[in-house]
């Protein structure tokens, strides 16, 4: 079963994407801020991360850093999770080390597809 680490301070939209996720066979972990996402992504090892942006104690840009800047988590892939669709802001994800981008409200199956694109191409790079 693939394992996703939501790092999202919003208890509704943290709540009602997880229940999505669940519905969909996926594990999902919960952390609520950067500092909270950056040591799950070692202890839980996930497949995938999907990384608000707008965290407190730590933005999701940083954290994003950290976890890409450690050997045991770099090869993680994130999603970046905003609600900042203005031009630029999916550069500055990429950039932060972020696979790939999503906008809030989340459209579940663009979303699902992001997720199945980069795992597989995850799985094809291990081997």
């Amino acid at each position: 079963m693939v394992k996703i680490l939501l790092v999202e301070d919003n208890e509704m939209n943290r709540d009602m994407l997880s229940r999505r996720l669940v519905r969909k066979k996926f594990e999902v972990v919960i952390a609520v801020d950067g500092v909270e996402g950056v040591e799950m992504s070692i202890s839980e090892a996930p497949n995938i991360i999907i990384m608000d942006m707008s965290l407190p104690e730590l933005d999701g840009w940083e954290a994003t850093r950290k976890i890409k800047a450690n050997p045991q988590t770099k090869s993680i892939p994130v999603i970046a999770m905003t609600a900042h669709a203005m031009t630029g802001d999916r550069e500055k994800c990429l950039q932060a080390g972020c696979d790939d981008y999503d906008t809030k409200p989340v459209e579940l199956s663009r979303l699902l597809d992001k997720i199945k694109n980069l795992i597989s191409k995850n799985q094809a790079n291990e081997t």
